[in-house]
């Protein structure tokens, strides 16, 4: 039986994570609530730079996203994200604060003060994740709350709920694949005959890549997402420092033309495996054969292989990043916290 909820929802950060959720709210609202039995009402959106704005009453996601395309302040509330976590109208916290590997912050004390006051948080931060997974997971048992972060690992397309819910009952031994969408964009056009550096300016140009590049080319972003893999799928935390960690700025196109003569192809691949010596993770670049499902994905499309006891290799393939894309991974979580 389907079960009418109405969720009061305090969105910590309002960037383009957060406006691909409120767009997808907005959009697919009667759905969500005929469908689901989910009703949302925004009682606050608190920002960096943008202000915040506060409402025991619920604000308008569409004009708030109207401020935000116009480049508008969102408010004028005098509010910091960790009081608006605290609101009485607050049932679920939407982190999407900017990732900071090193300290966790703003996004880890949003999430400590919502969890430590009976409040569900749903992030794509993974900064949070990295640093103090296994505090926030117990600080929500003994709070009867929720901590949901599927975002963090392949935006929208389901991995970690894909692991732990669809996946129940096998046993998973190991995974791997490409969850950083910029390094395979430039390595597919690489591939298709461009030099290293011509192919990062492309990537930075669409977008895909930062100004400061070092984040995704260096293995970075790979990295936490391997330890957030070892951590939650094969049930092991790991330290960010424990994932052996190669980057792909010393891959030339001969490189992989070479890799190509060998009828194989070059991929920056995390991997997290269960070895006798307990659980490991790296990310490095890998040749593979073609005949490999995760050979075949190009562009900034991600995918991973989960390899089982009773499904043997079961592969899922997906976007790795935008707005809406993250967007949805935040909305099945909260569906599933409502």
């Amino acid at each position: 039986m389907r079960v009418e909820s109405t969720v009061g929802l305090c969105f910590a950060g309002f960037g383009n994570v957060g406006q691909g959720l409120a767009r997808i709210l907005v959009r697919k609202e009667r759905e969500l609530a005929e469908r689901w039995g989910l009703n949302c009402r925004t009682v606050a959106v608190v920002t960096r730079t943008r202000g915040a704005a506060v409402s025991r009453d619920g604000l308008s996601l569409a004009e708030l996203l109207a401020r935000a395309e116009r480049g508008e302040q969102l408010g004028t509330d005098r509010i910091t994200p960790v009081e608006a976590a605290l609101l009485p109208q607050t049932d679920v916290v939407l982190d999407v604060t900017p990732t900071n590997l090193k300290t966790g912050e703003p996004g880890l004390s949003v999430t400590r003060a919502a969890l430590g006051s009976g409040r569900s948080v749903v992030t794509s931060n993974k900064g949070p994740v990295s640093l103090a997974l296994e505090e926030l997971r117990e600080l929500a048992r003994e709070r009867g709350a929720c901590f949901r972060f599927e975002g963090s690992v392949m935006s929208g397309t389901p991995s970690l709920n894909l692991a732990m819910e669809s996946l129940a009952g096998c046993d998973i031994s190991h995974v791997q694949g490409i969850v950083n969408g910029t390094t395979n964009y430039i390595l597919t056009r690489m591939e298709e005959g461009c030099e290293y550096g011509e192919a990062l300016a492309e990537a930075q140009e669409k977008g895909y890549a930062e100004a400061d590049p070092s984040g995704d080319v260096d293995g970075w972003d790979a990295a936490v997402k391997a330890q957030i893999l070892a951590s939650v799928v094969l049930g092991s935390p790991i330290s960010l420092d424990a994932v052996d960690r190669t980057g792909i700025s010393s891959i030339t196109r001969s490189d992989v033309e070479a890799a190509a003569s060998r009828g194989r192809r070059i991929k920056l691949i995390a991997r997290a495996a269960r070895t006798a010596g307990g659980v490991s993770a790296s990310v490095s670049p890998t040749e593979i054969p073609l005949a490999h499902p995760l050979a075949g994905v190009g562009g900034a499309t991600n995918a991973l292989t989960f390899t089982t006891d009773n499904l043997r290799d079961v592969t899922i393939i997906g976007p790795g990043a935008g707005r809406e894309e993250t967007g949805q991974a935040l909305l099945s979580d909260l569906i599933a916290v409502a």
